[in-house]
């Protein structure tokens, strides 16, 4: 009976020692992990990706990552091994990760002993043989999901929102987004009213002024129609804490989300998908709550929603708010993750150019009037 072993090379990037030991026509019988010392926490986050598949796990200590003859000797000694083990084995190199000289050592030990190497574009997620190469590349198969793609980079799912958005609520939504102009500044409001009904689901009263809105009329009068909230003593009573949130700008998150299962249908791309997913790192102390997550490619996005007006000079601000996608996209998405901040609000400029540096799309104001296109482009 054949068996078939990968030699992987652990990295600050996982996705591709991850996607070929899942891709149904490459899954290995067992995984080897070449690992050095700064690496070991990683090559168990992959472990716990591979052992529930059926594959077997083992790591191969390499005390110096940059020391080019130490790892081709201690390639050599587990080539010898394996080689001696099981008759008729396959084994196979899988050369991305690792540092420069694991790579290169690795490469150079696969080639002497006439074995087989591949490596995973960074970008296309297609496999290239590199030896021999008259191999035909292989584009990778889209299986894995949001719970493991975040496992291997070091964080757990603890909780995921709601995978159905009310119809009607849609449809309030796209009024909403119809009608910017119209309703900004009443939204504006009623995230104040939303916030102040935090604990007790009843807001304080409304301010005279506000009462004479006639955008904040408007939309409360269609709040109370699906259901949201009434009106009672000149205060705002939300049917329930998922109500508030959606009030409260949850309507934009859900939308979104909405628009974003709506492509899967002709976007074959699209792995899996998440709401008001909760996510914890580490020990369990830094905890994150993502508004909506995409998997697309083997490549993680991540969109922020916001529907209120961005405060300067603290954590909510445009700056603060863009700084902290930019590092969850590379902490739990790695080098290829793509960030995108949805804001009903128009930003600053300054705000608009910092989204630019830090390579986040940004889409906002009347922009989300041609959602569907630019959702469709960023996902590619």
């Amino acid at each position: 009976m054949s068996h078939t072993t990968h030699i992987m090379l652990v990295s600050g990037q996982p996705t591709p020692n991850l996607t070929p030991a899942i891709d149904p026509d490459l899954k290995p019988d067992s995984v080897i992990l070449l690992v050095s010392p700064d690496m070991r926490e990683r090559a168990h986050w992959l472990e716990d990706i591979y052992r529930p598949r059926g594959i077997r796990v083992e790591h191969w200590p390499i005390d110096n990552a940059w020391d080019i003859e130490h790892i081709q000797l201690r390639v050599m000694e587990l080539l010898e091994r394996e080689q001696a083990a099981v008759a008729g084995k396959t084994i196979i190199l899988n050369a991305t990760g690792g540092t420069k000289p694991m790579s290169i050592a690795a490469y150079e030990s696969f080639r002497a002993y006439e074995l087989p190497v591949y490596y995973v574009h960074p970008e296309s997620d297609q496999l290239i043989w590199l030896y021999p190469e008259d191999r035909p590349s292989h584009q990778l198969a889209d299986r894995i999901r949001l719970p493991d793609f975040i496992r291997a980079h070091g964080a757990r799912v603890t909780e995921r929102g709601q995978s159905q958005v009310p119809v009607q609520y849609q449809e309030l939504a796209q009024k909403l987004i119809d009608d910017v102009a119209y309703f900004s500044n009443a939204l504006g409001v009623l995230n104040w009213y939303a916030n102040s009904a935090e604990k007790t689901l009843r807001s304080d009263p409304l301010e005279s002024n506000h009462i004479g809105f006639d955008a904040l009329q408007d939309l409360l009068d269609q709040l109370e129609q699906i259901g949201i909230l009434t009106v009672q003593d000149d205060r705002l009573r939300f049917k329930d804490e998922p109500a508030r949130f959606f009030a409260n700008g949850g309507w934009l998150e859900q939308y979104i989300f909405a628009k974003v299962n709506s492509l899967k249908k002709t976007l074959p791309t699209i792995q899996d998908t998440a709401q008001s997913l909760q996510i914890v790192r580490g020990t369990g102390t830094s905890k994150n709550e993502l508004d909506v997550v995409i998997l697309a490619n083997n490549r993680l996005h991540l969109i922020e929603c916001k529907a209120k007006t961005f405060k300067k000079g603290d954590a909510n601000s445009g700056t603060e708010t863009l700084y902290k996608l930019d590092s969850l996209a590379d902490t739990i998405g790695g080098l290829q993750a793509r960030a995108m901040l949805v804001s009903y609000k128009t930003l600053s400029d300054h705000d608009a150019q910092r989204g630019r540096d830090l390579r986040i799309k940004v889409l906002q104001g009347q922009q989300l009037q041609q959602l569907d296109t630019q959702l469709r482009d960023w996902l590619g």
